[in-house]
């Protein structure tokens, strides 16, 4: 086969006309200045939104397919909502400090720790999501979950002072839904116990009501799945029903230990 021919072929087999993996970077390099713009203090806010604008233009050309642009109505809207964004994750931030022992300061959490870096990604890509421009969402919150190890989907509903220690695993389905003050740990999965496409507009994922805490590698799985006010969720659970408030749920596994004799 001559080098025109496998030229052809190649073209002839990529079938995706909008396909632009710049758009990829594009997203990672306006995911960053936005974190950068609402927490860096040495980060000038002003001159940052004519930048992140710009950006959001470009990301509009890549990722806007309709010829009319209906996205570019988009950024005016979503720029006034940046410091109802700023307020939630600082009580995000709050929220951990209060909660883990081991962090020192504010300003620790905002740098160290890998599940408020996806809580705040997840909660700039949501505002996005909710405007109806879902894959600079999706890609926004993919970049976080490359770098943590957390995967929240864009559209996810979660509410104020959600903690997530460690991260590492973590997985928030696009339905899901999660009330205050909740707690979670490594490994966690609130995920869908069907997978068939034909739910896709269905809910698929747990509901988890306020001051709940799971921890770590909990499994909990369907759209139905209610788990109940001031509920604890116990390491290594796996729930399709329903938990009823003031519940502890507890995996027990059994565990032999044996010891050689000494020679």
């Amino acid at each position: 086969m001559d080098h025109r021919s496998i030229i052809d072929k190649i073209n002839a087999h990529k079938k995706q006309p909008n396909l632009r993996f710049r758009l990829k970077r594009n997203v990672e390099k306006f995911t960053d200045l936005l974190f950068y713009t609402l927490f860096d203090i040495e980060t000038p806010v002003a001159d940052n939104l004519g930048k992140l604008q710009t950006q959001f233009d470009e990301l509009v050309d890549l990722a806007c397919w309709q010829s009319e642009k209906p996205c570019k109505k988009v950024w005016e809207n979503y720029v006034e909502k940046l410091p109802q964004i700023l307020e939630s994750l600082n009580l995000d931030a709050e929220a951990t400090v209060n909660c883990d022992p081991a962090s020192l300061s504010m300003e620790e959490v905002y740098m160290a720790y890998p599940g408020f870096y996806a809580i705040s990604v997840y909660r700039l890509a949501h505002e996005l999501y909710k405007f109806g421009f879902p894959l600079v969402p999706r890609l926004m919150t993919e970049y976080a979950h490359r770098q943590t190890g957390v995967d929240i989907n864009p559209g996810a509903k979660i509410g104020n002072s959600f903690h997530i220690d460690h991260g590492t695993g973590v997985v928030i389905g696009e339905t899901a839904v999660i009330k205050n003050d909740v707690k979670i740990y490594q490994g966690v999965t609130l995920g869908g116990l069907f997978v068939a496409k034909h739910l896709q507009k269905t809910k698929r994922h747990p509901t988890i009501e306020n001051n709940v805490t799971i921890y770590a590698n909990a499994t909990i799985l369907g759209g139905n799945t209610i788990i109940g006010a001031n509920s604890v969720i116990g390491g290594n659970a796996w729930i399709t029903t329903s938990v009823p408030p003031n519940s502890t749920v507890f995996h027990t596994p059994e565990i032999k230990i044996k010891t050689l004799p000494n020679v």
